[in-house]
């Protein structure tokens, strides 16, 4: 029976091991340590970082150089051993002893730190031609680390603003660098204190003299970089000035301050509550998230173009009935005028719903004599309906001269009758007359 097959083993990922401007083995003793013990350690800028081995990333131990005040090369008394691999390190609050491997390891390892605290390569120690040149590199980087480092609690900010911010924040320190108020490359300190309820707000002047920073002040004090003049002040005020560091993380729940029923106080209450929806729209994030709708963008009127017709389908768009006029002669054609036939009903299309037609209804029968008389009227009228004008000057002309000449004919005709009729007259009476 065939075993399941283990998946393969994924390597680990490697941590980049950190870079370091010098790195080899010390044996470290501090003060309250009894014995010496081995570390991997290596420099990088002013601080000695301590490691279990060569391949570990993550330091357990680190050691602030910024405090340095000398070195020392005693031995640890009653020691048979060689006194040339033995080094202290003197610090302002602390010293600690150091073991190495050989003399030139001492020698290495003293002149690097004195190159990152001092910014000059020293030339009082027994190195070869080498070593002065890898710490004139060293050299050049940490110049260019110290340029472009500042310290968390450098604001760019004037003399008036660093009181304010020290006066609204007390919560995130009491000690503020600055730029220095008079455009000189130095910087300025403000710190605020209270005492006896009344705030103390003081300012100090740094003066930048070459690679290093003066303190200015009764016994002025040279710091090889801004961060060795904040752990001066505070070192100098027993911890009581603090760097200022505004914090500016956000809160993520909602809560506010409420009274206790029971006793009164007041208290601080975080409820846990559903979003609901927001009753304005213009804030969607209370509620449930909403699709993005397309703006809908007007089209101008002069843009629209009505729908091609369908060359399959042979349709006439029908048009909406239009309450016709009923008129007596509706139905009546000159019969001087050619036939005009009627515009012949299309049935709509099958996708246009269109108004039920009305059923065809039959002309009312009109007396003969209305007939006669009107059809000249009908004439006119529809001639000029169904035509343009501009082709019946002549027919119209026609008309008019035929209408003459029987009103001509009429008119003597009716003159005539009335003389008879009149002559009559005068005969009858005479014959009375006579009788």
């Amino acid at each position: 029976m065939a075993s399941a097959l283990s998946p393969p083993r994924v390597p680990k990922p490697k941590c980049a091991l950190p870079s370091h401007y010098h790195e080899s083995y010390l044996e470290k003793k501090g003060p309250r340590d009894q014995n010496y013990k081995k570390f991997w350690a290596g420099l990088q800028g002013l601080t000695l970082y301590f490691y279990n081995s060569n391949r570990d990333s993550q330091h357990v131990e680190k050691l602030d150089l910024g405090a340095f005040v000398k070195f020392t090369d005693e031995g640890p008394r009653g020691s048979s051993g060689d006194p040339g691999i033995y080094f202290n390190l003197v610090l302002r609050n602390q010293e600690i002893k150091f073991k190495v491997e050989s003399l030139e390891s001492r020698e290495m390892w003293k002149g690097f730190i004195l190159t990152v605290v001092e910014l000059r390569v020293p030339h009082n120690l027994t190195l070869l031609p080498g070593h002065l040149y890898m710490m004139a590199e060293v050299l050049a980087k940490e110049e260019v680390r110290r340029t472009l480092e500042m310290p968390s609690c450098f604001l760019k900010v004037s003399r008036l603003e660093a009181q304010m911010l020290l006066e609204r924040y007390p919560e995130c320190g009491n000690l503020l660098l600055r730029p220095s108020g008079d455009g000189a490359d130095g910087v300025s300190v403000t710190t605020r204190q209270t005492l006896n309820g009344t705030p103390v707000v003081r300012h100090y002047k740094v003066k930048r003299e070459g690679p290093k920073y003066v303190i200015d002040v009764e016994e002025p004090f040279s710091c090889a970089s801004l961060e060795a003049v904040v752990n001066y002040f505070v070192l100098q005020t027993k911890k009581a000035l603090v760097p200022f560091l505004l914090d500016e993380d956000y809160e993520k729940v909602l809560g506010y301050v409420d009274a206790d029923k029971e006793n009164g106080e007041s208290v601080w209450v975080a409820p846990s509550v559903p979003a609901v929806p927001c009753p304005d729209p213009a804030f969607p994030a209370c509620g449930p998230k909403q699709p993005p709708t397309a703006p809908i963008t007007p089209v101008p009127t002069q843009d629209k173009l009505p729908p091609l017709p369908n060359p399959d389908e042979n349709y006439v768009i029908p048009i909406d009935d239009a309450p016709a006029a009923d008129y007596v002669n509706g139905d009546v054609v000159s019969p001087g005028w050619p036939g005009v036939p009627k515009p012949r009903k299309c049935h709509p299309a099958p996708k246009v719903q269109a108004k039920p037609s009305k059923p065809p209804t039959t002309p009312k029968p009109e007396p003969k004599g209305l007939i006669s008389g009107l059809a000249k009227k009908l004439a006119i009228s529809s001639g000029q309906a169904l035509f343009p004008r501009t082709g019946l000057a002549s027919v119209t002309a026609e008309l008019e001269e035929k209408l003459q000449r029987r009103r001509a004919w009429e008119h003597p005709a009716g003159l005539t009758g009335d003389r008879q009729a009149s002559l009559g007259a005068g005969h009858v009476s005479q014959v009375d007359l006579s009788s």
